[in-house]
């Protein structure tokens, strides 16, 4: 025999890791290696092909070897070919080489490959070889290597082959089910249809998990013993066949129901207001509610920090375009409104869409709605947030906010949208509607008929748009249900708008009230772009459909809502043609209209075309199964009625205009008649003009299916119905969206599978999301592809065009950042490239919404009685026919299992939990042309039976299956978890009902669980199923699984349903491996819209092979002739799997599931560590006495001790007990454990407290310590003695600071060796403690080197005043620590931002590079032009955050002691402080609504305490032995006791920010109130007046004992004179946790020990003492104190310190540095380290339980613990606010200088002005103070030596003034306000008899204002206008400041003028310098300043005028006079000339 063998030994230099396979071509025959997995640069096949071959070897034969990158998922990707001519081979016969292999591009590559070649011809001739010398080669590759081809459809099995009976069936492969991916649900393998053989079906939907090895274990039969796989919510919807479609599990509608919202708005300041000298007020607007700020007089930039709170219940829809208001009114007052200065607007939806829901210091630019060419009127800084239910907001922290705003960068915009805005007009133009309902009774149209004679339309219809909070209407048209307005309604608003949404309502005009008739909504996003190649908001001309309530009419119509637009439609009402266009405003323009108001006019009408050709279209449907039909229902005949628009609809359908006169009867229901009368389609001629609608079925009788549901009898009958309507054919939108869901579907499907894949910690998440990546872009440029043939089709809109071309850039770009993404998908990385693939699906779905509505949505409706019952709405697009397949609708063609709910508000709550009926429907709709295939997705096996008498080309009227198949359904229901409580014990009494085609069957009632485990098989003999056997095999019907409570009396209460698809055997399929016997699944359990548990159950579905009698019979009956007997097997049901009979005798006839199903099990102990019950409410008002605890899981259990006086000590005396249990080997299918709580009552009695259903015992499984890890952290030994109840690393889970750390390198021992370390004397000392932890321990420097230090510091100090002075220690006190800290908070925050950004940076470096295809070696070199480019990015993030390194820049900050502000709760940073003690709450009542989780703390009825610890028996034996080990604790070693212990609570409360306002003005007077047990501590008296931040600054001693009093309450109450205070919020604190918790949360830990000062130590225990306890506790090493300032602790060293000072500044040695250092790097001690609480403030969020879930506000505490048996700890920090300090401001006004001049003089009209200088310390205006007037300043020059005294208190720290005022008369305390301090100075021009006039100010903030300029020459505009560049100083710096600085004002044109120059002089001085040297106000005594030189002409002006005069005309008028006098003279002489001349002239002439 002639062969040619190959031998492939490896493949070298491989790029990357990743799985690799070859193939091997030889006379084209191909031979595939087996995969050679998780391979890098070599991979090893070793393997050997061999080709038997006829005929010789010829010379020039090629063989063909190719290396792939292998994918389960995809196709292979192809890394290298390596080709030879076999010349050589055929001579020599042995060959063996290495060579490249080269690419797609005949590149040679560097990856080789080595193979040795033999050939063994018929003779011998080529070389001989020894049998032994290749390994043997396992026969079944081909079998098992059919990947290449089908790319690895989901379940195929490889290797099993077709059966014989099968092959016919276009061999559809078989699948297997075992181990499918977990949480599979219905992957039933995606069948090719018989048709398309040729073509495979999509890729799979689900993909396998496993490894290959898995798969040849499969191979060879051995089904592993579990590979189970649990389903996810995908129960039905991971469809995978394609006739039919997936339902939509999701029942309940969510839109219109209300919610409760919360939006605070904080209005801090306003700046560059324009207008001179106003008293401005801020109006705050949300929806219709207003609210106002106090008035600030006089002043130009007015301080507020005022917080307004609007609570809001109403739906998410309506909550998101209420309008938010911001408006700036001027001088308004009791009596007039005063006037507008600016408004800003935005819609709350903006605000929610923000990162948090919220803005932050933000500026809103305001702009005037009156005149929109005038450009910004002022700023206005606010804090705008929006709460909804359980959104809870992180509030930045709030500290002193030192960094001066810059206006520009921080405005109130959204990211993205420009702070130029621009105007614009939004044009929206109403055409016409059509297709209205009565919106009047008939009666009333009948009468007034009867008067006039005329039959009016009853409706008169008026359109009503309303945008950014204006509404425009359109005239009304007077009766008519067609009316046409061609009108169009426009807004001028600033674009781009910050409203979302434009709100179109079409209202019937009504004499009492106007109605809406239907309502749509133009959302902005979606018809504009804001992108480079982006475009205007545009729309149609287009149709837009309007759906609403029913169309019968009626007065009190109960779906109105669903008109106005809340709620999911439950009918079409009517549809408009609308357009809207934007044009953006010039506003130079001169002839524009400056008003904003909305404005109506007529347009032009527009032609019929313009919206597209009108086109036929045929809309059939089938009514394949009706069941689940709610009972109440089920007594009258029912039918069901399809209608599109209003074609089909019967009842209430086409109001015919009175236009058209034609009377319309109303059908009966006889269906002859039907067909003959119901044409609503106007007749119009057609090819089969006879071709009528049948819209509905006719009606039948329901037969009863069990207690609950009825059936239709549709078995071997299907009705069907029909419909033709027209349309403008806008299929193409329609198209485009499907295509895009299409991809998104698949998409999500995909992440879906990613997230179980994670969830269940299953095998290479990693791999599926980068097949789902890819899967995206490949679908992504399909998209391109087909959307590129329709560019340029006509009758097209603006937006169509438009539309079209960004969804292709952005498809093309999605497409190609998947396959970026794709290539980095790490194992790391996954979650985070998940979020990013989320990302896309989110703008896939937005993508695909299409605004431009063209066919309206198809409605079905249950009809009985005429009366409609139940609906469901199916868009139009699902059902949508296309010749491309990507473009069809998903469900068209297709069966879809819908399910008919009840309309508008009654389909909330329960109502809308219960199926009113459950169709199997299939719907097509497409051109009537195009009709042909109509029928083509249905079940095959039919006869079509036509409506009588009525032609050929007719759709059929009834369906006829004339092939059915017999089944029997096997479920198996195995148990059920997690489900809600129905009962007011907190229990169910569950059972669940399965629905199968016209069947139910139950199971049993068990009783008081949530979770039960049935183990119950349920049989359905003889279901019958109709079509063809291929296609059930492929697609069989939805099981429906319902779950009710089960009640003495009355209905069982519905508790949740869950769908699912049965495995299917073929009669001709052997029942057995991989697919039977079917595995257990986890389905996901919905009530309404909540997950209500899960179910594990399996289902299958078994054909029932026929009887060999029965074909016999058959075949006779057939062929009239005797037919011979016929083998086939045994008859009847013996093929079927034997059905074991019921085992358990107790049981009755219930049979368990088979053993082939249930899972293996194996044993378990379970131990339970018994702690104690707490808070135990009352049950049925008596208290709980005698407790007790219930543990039961799986049936077995253990009960805790009997707590005997609850009240006296709720703690249990036993505290270990255990017992054993069988549970299955997959942990994915535990059990839950159920925990009870009963009270012992007397005679026996006991009675349920409440209970707890642990869901998941994965958390406390134990695993011993593996040995072999040296890595402490992830080895779970006994930590601390304490059991660890982690699955691995005890740390990440604590504390989440740690947990970002990676654990993954191993740490080996760090030893130090004490000797041989050199003396340190480094600045710092760095200790690098291990490998892993990346931790640095900074130890402070030495004492002689921080002297060196200060001297350095010292030596730096030139400028003297520039420099800070040293900290004083002796000012310093606990706040400098808190507000140091929040600094450093700050900073941390940002510098986390930077090194994010900065990851950011790395990573578009990474994916640069991989774009280039550049290897990692090459990046350094390549790099750095990468750089380049990153590098202006880069400068601009530096600037905003200087990260932590920028420190050297900026001035040396003082070096206070700090502590940690957590800005969340202590628990949430410490894991609960759960680690070895769990608080298990307990529940009771029934569990509610949607919102179960808000209502789940009201059923909480106490807590548990205690722990579970679960392992496998029996255990190794190293724990035992373990030396001090305790049998009786088993697993819990070392757990304190739990006697009761007594307990000093030291509670610090610092401060409360954000409180909800309590008050009518909008303020609190809030005071705290502590509770522990039966002792409260009251604040009372020390209520803060009138304030929502108040700074408490107290602390607060309790005794308690635990365990009786451990949860802590604090309260802030508001105080009223009047009536009782109300509680804003509270916070509780489980202190018991916290005390036994091993993070040490009793004291937290400073990082640095001092005795004395502001950071003494707090802890009774000095830190050594803490440290040799904690080391005793921990059973560790140490800790052993060296020379040297060194310790070691468990051979890790630690160094510090080792002197410290005492009150006396005496030196004294000292072990507790270093202590200190080791507790604060306590968690690097192996084995027992863990993080200890440092000292801290923590934030607590305060709730109110009459507002759940919404913050009411934050406080800042801590609490510390000291236990009574410890020496008492010292008194507590003193942490009282700090007290203002006195200053006194002195201002003398020298001069002033070019003040511009107003007046006109009296008698000579020339300029003057009569100044005066007026300053105040902004805020107290009431403080003003004027100097005397200089009168007839003529030169703008005034002298005034006049000096101003303010006193003010300060709070240095804060930089703020306080002032303490009255607001009111009626005030009944002062309200304190904190304000900057800035000092304002005006000039003003006096007039005797009219208002001053004001010319121009300053403002001066005292903290940093520019130098003033020596010179009035040098002062100028710049001093102002470049503030942010000039230096700055600080008068509390500088004490004592003069200069010049310059008055301004604004002109007309809004642009700053210079008004006037002052020369003042600023002195600071404390109050006590005050009393020393006192001051005079203006210039008298004590120390008096000299009278002003001003000229004689200022004051003596009325004394004596002439003098006045005088000097006026001398020095003014000199030369003026002079040339009036020479011209004077001249006119004279001229004059004197021209008269006198004549006389001469004549006397000359006649000689006299």
């Amino acid at each position: 025999m002639m062969s040619l063998v190959v031998h492939l030994k490896t493949v070298a230099h491989l790029r990357g890791k990743g799985d690799r396979i070859a193939k091997v071509t030889f006379r084209g025959l191909p031979l595939y290696s087996r995969v050679a997995e998780n391979c890098g640069e070599v991979a090893h096949f070793n393997e050997t092909f061999r080709w038997p071959i006829a005929s010789r070897l010829d010379q020039n034969e090629m063989l063909e070897v190719q290396v792939y990158n292998y994918s389960k998922v995809f196709t292979n990707r192809l890394v290298g070919t390596f080709c030879m001519v076999l010349q050589k081979v055929a001579e020599e016969g042995h060959l063996e080489l290495t060579d490249t292999l080269i690419d797609d591009n005949n590149m040679s590559i560097k990856t080789s490959v080595t193979i040795d070649i033999r050939y063994q011809p018929m003779d011998g001739t080529g070389g001989m070889w020894s049998d032994g010398e290749f390994l043997d080669v396992p026969d079944d590759r081909d079998g098992m290597f059919a990947f290449e081809t089908d790319s690895l459809l989901s379940g195929q099995s490889h290797g099993s082959g077709t059966s014989p009976g099968r092959s016919l069936q276009g061999s559809i492969p078989t699948f297997r089910k075992a181990g499918r991916g977990v949480f599979s649900a219905m992957k039933l393998g995606k069948a090719k249809s018989s048709k398309d053989d040729h073509k495979r079906g999509d890729e799979p939907a689900i993909l396998e998990m496993e490894d290959l090895d898995k798969k040849a274990m499969r191979l060879a039969g051995m089904l592993e013993p579990d590979t189970i796989s649990l389903a996810s919510v995908t129960a039905v919807t991971t469809n995978v066949s394609n006739k039919r479609s997936k339902p939509d599990i999701k029942m309940e509608p969510s839109s219109g129901r209300p919610v409760d919202y919360q939006i605070s708005i904080t209005v801090i300041e306003a700046r560059q207001l324009i207008g001179l000298n106003m008293d401005p007020v801020v109006c705050v607007e949300v929806g219709d509610d207003k609210k106002y700020t106090s008035m600030k007089e006089s002043t130009n930039c007015p301080y507020y920090n005022e917080y307004f709170v609007f609570d809001f219940h109403v739906p998410p829809d309506v909550m998101f375009d209420k309008i938010i208001k911001l408006s700036v009114i001027h001088s308004k007052n009791l009596l007039r409104s005063g006037t507008l200065v600016g408004t800003f607007k935005m819609d709350v939806g903006t605000v929610y869409s923000q990162p948090e829901h919220q803005f932050y210091h933000k500026w809103a630019i305001l702009s005037d709605p009156d005149d929109i060419t005038a450009g910004c009127k002022g700023y206005v800084k606010c804090d705008i947030a929006v709460v909804g239910k359980g959104d809870n907001i992180k509030t930045p922290h709030k500290a002193n906010e030192t960094d001066e705003d810059d206006i520009e960068g921080n405005l109130l915009l959204p990211e993205g949208i420009p702070a130029e805005r621009q105007w614009a007009r939004f044009y929206v133009k109403i055409h016409r509607a059509e297709g209205l309902p009565k919106m009047n009774t008939s009666i009333m149209a009948n009468v007034k008929k009867a008067f006039i004679g005329e039959n009016r339309d009853l409706v008169d219809p008026y359109v009503q748009v309303q945008f950014s909070g204006q509404k425009g209407k359109t005239s009304v048209q007077k009766s008519s249900y067609e009316p046409i307005w061609n009108e169009q309604v426009i807004f001028t608003e600033l674009f781009p708008p910050l409203c979302k949404r434009i709100k179109v309502q079409i209202r019937d005009s009504d004499k009492v009230n106007d109605v809406a008739i239907g309502t749509h909504f133009i959302d902005l996003r979606k018809i504009s772009n804001d992108g480079d190649k982006g475009f205007l908001p545009t729309l149609g001309p287009a149709w837009v459909n309007m759906y609403g309530s029913t169309r019968q009419y009626t007065l009190m119509d109960e779906h109105q809502d669903l008109n106005d637009g809340l709620g999911e439609g439950v009918s079409f009402r009517a549809r408009l043609l609308i357009s809207v266009a934007v044009e953006i405003l010039d506003t130079t323009s001169p002839e524009i209209i400056c008003s904003t108001d909305v404005q109506v006019e007529p347009v032009s009408n527009i032609s019929e075309s313009a919206t597209g050709k009108m086109e036929e279209f045929f809309l059939f449907g089938s009514f394949l199964e009706a069941t689940m039909i709610d009972r109440k229902i089920g007594d009258k005949p029912i039918s069901f009625e399809i209608t599109i628009g209003n074609y089909g609809n019967h009842i209430d359908g086409v109001s015919k205009s009175s236009s058209v006169k034609k009377k319309k009867k109303e059908g009966e229901n006889q269906e002859e008649e039907n067909e003959l009368i119901q044409n609503s389609s106007e007749d119009e001629a057609d090819e089969d003009a006879d071709l009528t609608s049948v819209s509905s079925t006719p009606p039948m009788k329901p037969f009863i299916t069990d207690r609950n549901y009825f059936h239709l009898p549709y078995f071997e009958k299907k009705p069907c119905v029909y419909i033709k309507s027209w349309w403008q054919d806008q299929r193409r939108r329609l198209y485009n969206s499907n295509m895009m869901d299409k991809i998104a579907d698949k998409l999500e499907e995909g992440l879906n599978d990613v997230q179980e894949v994670i969830k269940t910690e299953k095998a290479f998440p990693e791999r599926r999301l980068r097949g789902v990546l890819e899967e995206l872009s490949i679908g992504c440029s399909r998209y391109v592809t087909l959307a590129n043939k329709d560019v340029n089709l006509a009758g097209r809109t603006k937006l169509d065009r438009e539309r079209l071309k960004s969804c292709m850039r952005e498809m093309d770009s999605m497409g190609q950042q998947a396959k970026q993404i794709r290539t980095q998908v790490k194992k790391n990385t996954v979650k985070e490239k998940l979020k990013l693939a989320q990302n896309f699906l989110q703008r896939l779905r937005f993508l695909a919404d299409e605004p431009q509505h063209s066919i309206p949505d198809v409605f079905i409706w249950m009809m009985s009685n005429n009366k409609r019952i139940a609906y469901a709405r199916i868009p139009s697009k699902d059902i949508l026919y296309s010749v491309v397949d990507e473009e069809t609708g998903k469900d068209c063609g297709k069966v879809k299992a819908v399910f008919l709910k009840l309309p508008g508000k009654k389909g909330f709550g329960p109502a809308g939990w219960t199926v009113q009926a459950k169709l199997e429907l299939y719907l097509w709709l497409g051109l009537n042309k195009s009709r042909k295939n109509f029928l083509h997705g249905l079940p095959n096996g039919f006869e079509e039976i036509r409506a009588t008498k009525m032609g050929h080309g007719l759709p059929p009227v009834t369906l006829v299956y004339d092939m059915k198949q017999v089944f029997q359904l096997r479920a198996h229901m195995y148990q059920a978890r997690s489900l809600f409580a129905a009962d007011s014990s907190g229990l169910s009494d569950p059972f669940a009902r399965v629905f199968f085609s016209s069947q139910s069957q139950v199971t049993e009632v068990l009783n008081e669980t949530l979770c039960p485990t049935w183990d119950q098989l349920l049989v359905f003999d003889d279901v019958e199923l109709f079509g063809e056997a291929t296609e059930l095999r492929d697609d069989p019907p939805i099981i429906v699984v319902e779950f009710y409570d089960q009640d003495t009396v009355g209905k069982a209460e519905f508790i949740g349903r869950t769908f699912a698809k049965p495995t299917i055997k073929m009669r001709d399929e052997p029942y057995g491996p991989p697919r039977f016997p079917p595995q257990l699944e986890y389905y996901q359990i919905y009530r309404g819209n909540s997950i209500a548990g899960e179910l594990l159950a399996a289902f299958e579905l078994l054909q029932i092979p026929f009887d060999a009698e029965e074909i016999r019979r058959a075949l006779i009956a057939v062929h009239d002739f005797a037919v011979p007997q016929i083998k086939v097997g045994q008859g009847g049901r013996a093929d079927l799997p034997p059905l074991e009979g019921p085992t358990d005798s107790e049981r009755g006839p219930i049979l368990p599931v088979p053993l082939g199903i249930r899972p293996v099990l194996s044993r378990y102990r379970i131990e339970v560590l018994f702690w104690g019950l707490r808070d135990l409410k009352r049950i049925n008002l008596a208290q709980v006495d005698r407790p007790r605890v219930d543990i039961e899981c799986a049936g077995r259990g253990v009960q805790s001790a009997l707590i005997q006086n609850y009240k006296k000590n709720p703690n249990f005396s036993t505290l270990v007990k255990w017992f054993e249990v069988d549970l299955p080997e997959n942990e994915l299918l535990h059990p839950p454990l159920n925990i009870r709580v009963v009270d012992c009552r007397a005679f026996g009695r006991y009675i349920l407290v409440g209970s707890h259903a642990v869901s998941t015992l994965r958390h406390y499984i134990y695993s011993p310590p593996d040995k072999s890890c040296n890595n402490w952290a992830t080895a779970a030994k006994l930590m601390n003695g304490y059991m660890v109840l982690t699955n691995g690393c005890s740390q990440a889970r604590s504390s989440p600071s740690l947990s970002s750390r990676t654990f993954s390198r191993p740490a080996g021992d760090v030893s130090v060796s004490l000797e041989a370390e050199p003396p340190i004397r480094k600045m710092d000392t760095v200790v690098k403690l291990d490998a892993m932890s990346d931790a640095v321990v900074k130890v402070d420097m030495n004492e002689d080197e921080s002297d060196k230090e200060k001297k350095k510091k010292k030596k730096k100090k030139k400028g003297g005043a520039e420099e800070e002075e040293e900290t004083d220690e002796r000012v310093l006190d606990w706040w400098s620590k808190y507000f140091a800290s929040i600094e450093t908070l700050k900073e941390n925050l940002r510098s986390q931002e930077a090194a994010q950004a900065e990851a950011e940076e790395r990573e578009d470096l990474e994916i640069a590079a991989e774009a280039a295809d550049i290897r990692p070696d090459d990046l350094h070199l390549k790099g750095s032009k990468m750089k380049e480019r990153f590098k202006e990015k880069k400068s601009s993030k530096q600037k905003r955050s200087q990260a932590a390194d920028g420190s050297e820049k900026r001035p040396p900050k003082a070096r206070v002691d700090e502590l940690v502000v957590y800005n969340r709760e202590l628990e949430s940073e410490y894991g609960n402080f759960e680690d070895w003690l769990h608080t298990f709450n307990l529940y009771r009542g029934k569990a509610g609504d949607d919102d179960e989780h808000a209502l789940d703390d009201d059923r909480i009825v106490g807590r548990f305490k205690g722990s579970l610890c679960m392992y496998k028996v029996p255990l190794s034996q190293e724990i035992t032995r373990e030396a001090g080990y305790d049998p009786n604790m088993g697993m819990f070693q070392s757990i304190p006791h739990n006697d009761p212990i007594h307990v000093l609570v030291r509670v610090y409360v610092v401060r409360a920010t954000d409180l909800h306002p309590a008050d009518i003005n909008g303020k609190a007077d809030p005071y705290v109130v502590i509770k522990l047990g039966k002792s409260e501590v009251k604040d009372k008296e020390n209520y803060i007046s009138k304030q929502l931040n108040p700074v408490f600054g107290k602390s607060f001693d309790i005794e308690a004992t635990f365990p009786m009093e451990s949860m802590l309450t604090v309260s802030v109450y508001d105080w009223d004179l009047v009536g009782t205070d109300d509680l804003i919020g509270e916070t509780k604190i489980d202190l018991e946790n916290r005390f036994y918790s091993k993070f040490r949360a009793t004291c937290g830990i400073a990082s640095n020990y001092s005795m004395h000062g502001y950071n003494i130590w707090r802890d009774p225990m000095k830190p050594s003492q803490i440290l040799a306890k904690l080391c005793k506790e921990g059973k560790i090493d140490g800790p052993h104190y060296g020379p040297g300032g060194k310790v070691k602790v468990a051979n890790r060293i630690f160094t510090g310190p080792t002197e410290i000072e005492d009150e006396n500044g005496l030196k004294k040695q000292t072990e507790e540095h270093l202590a200190l250092s080791v507790l604060n790097h306590w968690e690097e001690i192996p084995r027992v380290g863990c993080k200890l609480v440092p000292e801290h403030v923590e934030t607590r969020p305060l709730l109110n339980p009459d507002k759940p879930g919404i913050e009411q506000g934050r406080l800042e505490m801590w609490v510390d613990m000291f236990p009574m048996d410890m020496p008492a700890p010292g008194p507590a920090i003193d942490i009282s606010p700090r007290k203002p300090k006195s200053f006194e401001l002195r201002v003398i006004i020298w001069n002033t200088d070019d003040v511009i001049l107003e007046d006109d003089a009296f008698l000579t009209g020339e300029k003057m002005s009569d100044i005066y200088v007026r300053g105040w310390l902004k805020g107290q205006q009431e403080d003003k103070q004027d100097t005397d007037v200089h009168y007839h300043s003529l030169t703008g020059e005034g002298n005034f030596n006049w000096r101003f005294v303010f006193p003010f208190d300060y709070l240095v720290a804060e930089e703020k003034i306080i002032i303490s005022k009255k607001e009111s008369m009626f005030s009944w305390d002062e309200t304190e306000y904190k304000i900057p301090p800035r000092l304002t100075m005006q000039v003003w021009d006096a007039d005797h008899f009219s208002a001053d006039d004001f010319l121009g100010a300053i403002e001066l903030d005292l903290n940093r204002f520019p130098r003033g300029a020596k010179t009035a020459k040098q002062c100028n505009l710049d001093m102002i206008r470049n503030e942010q560049e000039l230096p700055t100083i600080s008068i509390f710096k500088q004490k004592r400041v003069k200069g010049w600085w310059p008055f301004v004002a604004r002109d007309e044109n809004d642009e700053m003028e210079l008004t006037g120059k002052v020369e003042a002089e600023l002195h600071l001085v404390t109050a006590e310098e005050a009393e020393k040297s006192p001051v005079g106000l203006g210039r008298n005594e004590p120390d008096p300043l000299e009278k002003p030189n001003r000229p004689d002409t200022t004051f003596l002006w009325f004394l004596s005028p002439l003098k006045a005069i005088r000097y006026l005309v001398c020095n003014r008028y000199k030369w003026l006079i002079i040339k009036i006098v020479l011209a004077l003279l001249l006119l004279i002489m001229i004059g004197l000339f021209l008269y006198s001349m004549p006389g001469y002239l004549v006397k000359k002439l006649l000689g006299a």
